[in-house]
Formats: structure tokens, C-alpha cells, sequence
């Protein structure tokens, strides 16, 4: 029944996104408000897919502050990637390069404020980055960014990697660590996705200024919390 409700999901979110796309591409020519309202709405129609075809749930705990800050979140499935897009208010995700580079979405994507990262290049990768959040942050968005680099199995908690550290001392944002349990029922390898409940778990802002040692400790103990103490 899960292969079968996956394969639903996949027929009918994936065939949607395609003139979606296009419509997107209509509202980006037009302006960046038409563009957001029909992306958010693309996200929307996604999380109805994943609710009412899949068979997930979503619960939030804690209280998601309003402002401008870095969410540091753990990254377990594609599905938070863009649930994040419709619980905040339209974040400046960091994306690795991949998902930019597909035609036309990959092209939407960054002009709706999406920081494309290209993992093989090292600092260079981190240099571009800070140069495109500086710009962007003049907007007053948030930015999201999943500090481990990139999906984990449910268990894994490798460190983080430097590009959150560098975000946090160059810009002055107070971090919310969100803390995801997502993979258990969205996995990374393979493709059926099983009925459950997604968590996310958001924390207290922590301020900004502290030594690295220590927000990458407290952000990488918190993201974590689902893993560590479970729910």
C-alpha cells in the first residue's frame, strides 16, 4: 500500500509541478510577488500531496519566531527542504548546486533567493555563498540552512560543516536550531515513503557573538535532540 500511495504521490505531485513551473516562470516576468505567491502556492499543494496522499502529518513544537534569523535545521528528507518554504516567511534556503542546475526549476529557484552551493569547490564555494547571503539579507529574509551539509539517515549526527560557522560570525543573526525527525518515514535511499508523522522541533534564538566552539556545539547538540532523546 505505501509503494502504491508513493507511486500516486509521484504521478500526481511531479505532473503538477511541470506547468506549475511555467506558470512560475510567467510570474517571475511579471514580478517577485506574483513569483513567491504561486511558489508558495506550489509548496502548499505539496504538503496537501504529502497529507492527503501519503498519509503525513506534520507537528511543530516550540514557537517559530518572527524576524529575521538563521535557521540551522536537520536534514533528513527532501520533504522539509521545502516545508520550510511554507512555516517561514519565504526564507532564503541554502540549496546544494544540483537542485539549481535543473532546467528551468533550477532557475526559479535561485531567483526566488535560493544560495546555490557547489560542495566541490571548497572555500571558493564558501566565498561565493557570503557574498550572495550579504546581498540578499537586505531583504529582511530569513536564511535556512542545514549545518551537516547534507542528508543523514535517522541516527547519523555528523559534524557540521563550516559554512554555518562562517554565516554566523560574518552577519550577527540569531541561530533558531530546528531539530527534524523525518527520515524514518521519508528515507534517503529508496523511493517509498511509508504513512507517519514529521517533528520539528524549533528552539529558543540563540544570540549572536558567541565563540565558534561553542554555537557549534550548541546548535549540533539541538539539531539533534530528536536523535538523542527521541520524541
Amino acid at each position: 500500500m505505501a509503494a502504491l500511495r508513493t507511486a500516486i504521490f509521484m504521478l500526481v505531485f511531479y505532473g503538477a509541478t511541470v506547468p506549475w513551473t511555467f506558470v512560475a516562470l510567467i510570474g517571475a516576468a511579471i514580478g517577485e510577488r506574483p513569483m513567491h505567491a504561486i511558489i508558495r502556492g506550489w509548496v502548499r499543494f505539496h504538503d496537501a500531496c504529502v497529507r492527503y496522499i501519503l498519509g503525513i502529518v506534520v507537528r511543530i513544537e516550540g514557537e517559530i519566531p518572527q524576524g529575521q534569523y538563521l535557521f540551522a535545521a536537520k536534514h533528513q528528507s527532501m520533504f522539509e527542504t521545502l516545508h520550510f518554504l511554507n512555516s517561514l516567511d519565504t526564507p532564503l534556503p541554502i540549496l546544494k548546486k544540483e537542485l539549481t542546475d535543473i532546467p528551468l526549476w533550477g532557475w526559479l529557484a535561485v531567483r526566488y533567493g535560493g544560495i546555490s552551493v557547489d560542495r566541490s569547490r571548497g572555500a571558493a564555494t564558501l566565498r561565493a555563498m557570503l557574498r550572495r547571503v550579504r546581498m540578499l539579507l537586505a531583504t529582511g529574509r530569513s536564511v535556512v540552512i542545514f549545518p551537516e551539509g547534507t542528508r543523514v539517515i535517522p541516527g547519523e549526527m555528523p559534524p557540521l560543516q563550516p559554512g554555518f560557522a562562517g554565516l554566523y560570525k560574518m552577519f550577527g543573526l540569531p541561530v533558531v536550531p530546528v531539530a527534524v525527525k523525518s527520515g524514518h518515514i521519508w528515507p534517503r535511499h529508496g523511493w517509498v515513503k511509508r504513512p507517519g508523522t514529521v517533528t520539528f522541533r524549533f528552539f529558543d534564538p540563540i544570540p549572536p557573538g558567541l565563540p565558534r566552539e561553542d554555537i557549534e556545539a550548541r546548535v549540533h547538540r539541538l539539531i539533534n535532540d530528536l536523535e538523542i532523546g527521541g520524541e
